[in-house]
């Protein structure tokens, strides 16, 4: 991949033609990242359920439009104006759907569920198959549940889940609502995820194949410490209470219901395991009959996968255990085979690397699927021949994501079906045969194609113009730096649009660094947020490097970083560092950095710990000390503060305050429920008490992240700052 040389002819061109462009301001680049800079695409392309065709809305939004994977004609199916009349509804535009069958589909509009059923009768005209004719939809159900939350419809049985507060609610076929929970405690919630997302964990109820029984989580979190938030905007202020386990402390207990829609009966898994644990990954056999569960010891280096009886909740087996001396982190239920209800997939990093495994119902293995020095990032389903499965994955580099398909049973190498490189989205056909592909890489913004499972194109559906062309944007850079054991660590760069080799410019550093995120990537932009191309142009060079611990490179790349958080880290950072002090049009007197939430803690501790590197740090929503953040997540990577004291006291960053030279701003939104406030104020404790001087910005009510308008204020704040203090 040549990715230098490829900005760099990007850059003459843009170079020469810099008198015609426009700036792109501030506003523009943080509002207009999403928006007019985003890269256009097909509205609502989706394969339709059942059919080797998919569907898309007209660009003005008025028609549902089907084609054919091998017949490129397009048919009219549903037009706004007929939806309206069937619903009675007055939308402008046509909403955002869902397909529940081949000719069925649904949609939500104000806290209300319409599901549309097409008539099969078909009308010829002008050579395209339509169906303009009202009477050929009908209105099959409507659901309202005001105030509800956590929507979880299950199409084939009619049934649909729901909370309110924290209890859980079925509506079923007929219209008939059970409450499932009626709990008045505050403290035992239902139908919510649990364990604060962690896991792998989105969402808190799970539906039988045949919509039949639903498993659900529930929570105990009485013996979780509240911690007060303050709402300023009531007169006078109140306190909002949230639950948050702080490393060390008690955590919720957590219990998998299952309510059988037949009875009303609800039963809960008499799950076995350690008294203190997480259950995770709640998943059901083909045949409705088994929950399986992934528990988790409190310690997270240890994983049983269980069979439940769903009708009694009894335990039946332990399939599998996995242990690890850092961590496990399960993050997938089990995924049975469609053409083998006694076979499933099993996800696991045990070779270094997450890749599927084949086990049967007895718990035995049977193989390895996929393999290699790559990551399996997700399972599309099987191929038309019902041998093979097709997953998306990593290639190598780790920038890139692409297609494999693996043989179930045969044990040899995946092989990789798209050539191209790019970040890459895939979606297959129900029959296995097509996908859609939509991807970009650094020099183009979308591309939408139709492909066979060979890598073949079939249709090319779209290629979106540069949404930035004639703005004064530079390309970006991937460059490939070696860590001090020889790992490749990929960085991105990106210079001012009219780049003068023969001046100094200052640097900005942008920082993540931690687990589950990756900042470099070969799409477009290459992953960076389109503010910073603006920061560029104000006359830096901004940096970004992921370092050791962070994702996509592996297991022992991301844990190597456990127990000793920002250590290793930010060696590699001072890869960067020396890298960019090398460059002739770099000022190594004058360089920032900025990050949040993990990189809030990043910025922190290389301001207070390589003193003489930066001049400018801003840290926003910064962990300052691991024993006030939160359970699952803390102790997977610093084990518990009586465990690891050693590490604890290694990385809270009030132990080295006197070590400040530069300037450092600290900015914290003032309800912060993820990175608590209590963070901030800690460690400008800690400041004040050793006589150095820092800033600190609130947002008050803002949680973890500054959203809306007021993110231009942030932005603005950051580099105005940097701005400030490194001139």
């Amino acid at each position: 991949m040549k990715f230098v040389s490829l900005s760099f002819l990007l850059f003459i061109g843009v170079f020469t033609a810099k008198a015609q462009l426009e700036e792109l301001d501030l506003e523009a680049s943080v509002m207009g990242q999403w928006r007019q800079f985003y890269p256009s695409e097909i509205n609502q392309l989706m394969w339709i359920k059942g059919m080797d065709a998919y569907s898309k809305v007209s660009e003005d939004n008025t028609r549902l439009i089907k084609t054919r994977a091998k017949a490129p004609v397009e048919e009219v199916i549903c037009t706004l104006t007929e939806l309206n009349s069937v619903t009675g509804l007055k939308l402008k535009r046509f909403p955002r759907i869902k397909w529940e069958s081949a000719i069925s589909f649904s949609f939500m509009h104000q806290n209300t569920r319409y599901s549309i059923q097409l008539a099969p009768k078909q009308l010829k005209r002008k050579g395209l198959i339509s169906s303009n004719n009202e009477k050929d939809l009908q209105l099959k159900a409507k659901r309202e549940y005001p105030k509800a939350n956590n929507i979880d419809f299950h199409p084939v049985s009619g049934h649909l889940a729901y909370t309110k507060s924290n209890n859980l609610f079925v509506q079923t076929k007929s219209g008939e609502t059970v409450s499932v929970t009626a709990s008045k405690d505050p403290n035992i919630v239902s139908g919510q995820a649990i364990a604060r997302y962690e896991f792998g964990i989105s969402k808190g109820t799970f539906w039988s194949p045949d919509g039949q029984h639903l498993a659900f989580y529930q929570k105990d979190e009485t013996n979780v410490a509240d911690y007060p938030l303050l709402d300023i905007t009531t007169t006078p202020g109140t306190l909002k209470s949230i639950k948050y386990p702080m490393a060390g402390q008690k955590s919720e207990q957590s219990k998998v219901g299952v309510f059988h829609a037949s009875t009303g009966a609800v039963v809960y898994l008499k799950v076995t395991g350690p008294k203190d644990q997480y259950l995770t990954n709640v998943g059901w056999g083909p045949a409705g009959q088994y929950v399986y569960v992934v528990v988790v010891n409190r310690a997270q280096n240890h994983i049983w996968l269980q069979q439940y009886e769903a009708q009694t909740g009894n335990f039946i087996a332990t399939l599998l255990e996995e242990k690890h001396p850092k961590y496990v982190e399960p993050e997938h239920p089990v995924w049975f085979l469609p053409n083998n209800k006694n076979e499933f997939l099993w996800w696991s990093e045990r070779d270094g690397f997450m890749h599927l495994y084949r086990y049967n119902t007895k718990g035995e293995l049977l193989g390895q699927v996929t393999k290699g020095n790559w990551l399996c990032l997700d399972i599309l389903g099987l191929d038309a021949s019902q041998k093979k499965i097709v997953v998306k994955g990593t290639d190598p580099s780790g920038l890139n994501t692409t297609l494999y398909t693996a043989d179930l049973t045969a044990n040899q190498a995946p092989k990789r079906i798209v050539k191209e490189d790019g970040v890459h989205s895939f979606s297959m056909s129900s029959s296995g045969n097509y996908l859609i592909d939509s991807y970009s890489d650094i020099a183009q913004a979308k591309v939408i194609r139709t492909l066979d499972l060979n890598g073949n194109l079939l249709q090319a559906l779209h290629k979106a113009a540069n949404p930035l062309e004639g703005y004064a944007v530079s390309s970006p850079e991937i460059l490939s730096l070696k860590a001090e054991d020889g790992t490749d660590l990929h960085a991105r760069m990106i210079k001012p649009y009219d780049f003068d080799p023969t001046k100094k410019y200052p640097v900005l550093v942008y920082v993540y660094g931690g687990p589950h995120a990756q900042m470099v990537k070969n799409n477009w932009l290459a992953g960076a947020s389109l503010w910073m191309y603006h920061a560029a142009n104000k006359g830096y060079i901004v940096f970004t490097l992921d370092n050791r611990g962070s994702s996509n490179r592996g297991f022992e790349f991301e844990n190597c970083i456990h127990r000793n958080l920002s250590t290793l880290e930010m060696k590699d950072q001072m890869v960067g560092v020396d890298y960019l002090k090398k460059l002739p049009y770099v000022d190594s007197e004058k360089m920032a950095v900025h990050g949040w939430s993990y990189g809030g803690f990043m910025t922190s501790s290389l301001m207070l710990k390589y003193p003489d590197v930066f001049k400018v740090g801003v840290a926003g929503g910064p962990v300052t000390d691991w024993s006030y953040y939160e359970i699952m997540y803390g102790e997977r990577y610093m084990d518990t503060p009586k465990e690891n004291p050693e590490g604890y006291r290694n990385t809270q960053l009030k132990n080295y305050v006197d070590q400040l030279k530069g300037d450092l701003l600290l900015i914290h939104g003032t309800v912060d429920d993820v990175v608590l406030m209590q963070h901030n104020y800690s460690l400008i404790k800690a400041f004040v008490e050793a006589g150095k001087l820092v800033d600190f910005f609130p947002y008050p009510m803002h949680q973890h992240n500054v959203r809306g308008k007021d993110r231009v204020h942030l932005i603005n704040k950051v580099l105005s700052y940097i701005d400030e203090k490194l001139n």
